[in-house]
């Protein structure tokens, strides 16, 4: 990561120490939590956490501080730049790396959840019932969040073969033509599947299981709101990249010469 600020500036600072102070906030009570699950009857679990309503104000402290802590996390994250990550460039670019680096915390969370599972099952013979549910819904979501993340970097799939082969006006054309595309299908999916999302977010529809969970009723409306932030992500690449100069590409440029150097330097530590 390279530590020059992108866009936080002077705030870097107080958002880290915000982010800390919500962590340290979520892990008090996750462990205030632990102990009472130890000693009382009448301990709260993962069944109150998905009802607030059930748990009382400490579960729903325990949202607020888990929220706080994922989303001042997420942007002090964003204001690093990867060694592979291209330059955040166009008015929605900062938007989409703040929502990828709370993908990328989340991938981090289903490791922490499986793992938990695994040794819940396998040593102590202690399954639990919700792992597996909530592995799926934030997969569901690291998946949809994904897709704008994938846009911004300019990392989808594109045929640069005939790209490459047209001249600046006909590949501007086609950025149009595709963004138009992306545009139809953003209210194509609209006009066909929001009487049903919101249909379903407004009663929280559950997924049947034992932990029963609202995957249905929030799934679907995040689906139509992913799909809102890759349009208009695309529209902002089409702003940004209107008067640059044309690119030109080759499978050289595919070559991720930092991986490289990373796999390079392990082998050498693991022959030595």
């Amino acid at each position: 990561m390279q530590d020059k600020s992108l866009f936080l500036g002077s705030m870097r600072r107080p958002v880290k120490l915000a982010m800390i102070a919500f962590t340290a906030v979520t892990l008090l009570i996750y462990a205030w939590l632990v102990v009472n699950a130890i000693f009382s009857a009448d301990a709260i679990g993962m069944h109150q956490m998905i009802r607030p309503a059930e748990g009382g104000p400490i579960v729903v402290l325990m949202l607020v501080a888990m929220t706080g802590a994922l989303l001042f996390a997420s942007l002090y994250l964003s204001d690093f730049k990867g060694p592979i990550e291209s330059e955040p460039d166009g008015f929605f670019d900062m938007v989409s790396l703040v929502i990828s680096r709370l993908a990328m915390i989340s991938v981090a969370i289903i490791v922490i959840v499986m793992f938990y599972e695994v040794v819940a099952r396998y040593v102590f013979s202690a399954p639990t019932l919700w792992a597996n549910e909530l592995s799926l819904w934030i997969a569901a979501i690291v998946f949809l969040l994904a897709g704008q993340y994938a846009m911004q970097q300019r990392s989808h799939i594109r045929i640069y073969v005939i790209y490459d082969m047209m001249p600046r006006w006909m590949q501007k054309t086609s950025d149009v033509i595709s963004v138009l595309l992306i545009v139809l299908f953003f209210f194509a999916l609209v006009w066909g599947g929001w009487n049903d999302a919101i249909r379903r977010l407004m009663r929280m529809e559950t997924f049947g299981t034992a932990w029963d969970p609202p995957l249905p009723g929030t799934v679907k409306m995040a689906i139509l709101v992913a799909i809102g932030l890759v349009t208009i992500q695309a529209i902002s690449n089409l702003i940004a990249d209107w008067n640059k100069a044309p690119e030109h590409h080759n499978p050289a440029d595919e070559i991720d010469e930092t991986e490289i150097e990373n796999i390079r330097r392990t082998l050498e530590e693991d022959n030595k």
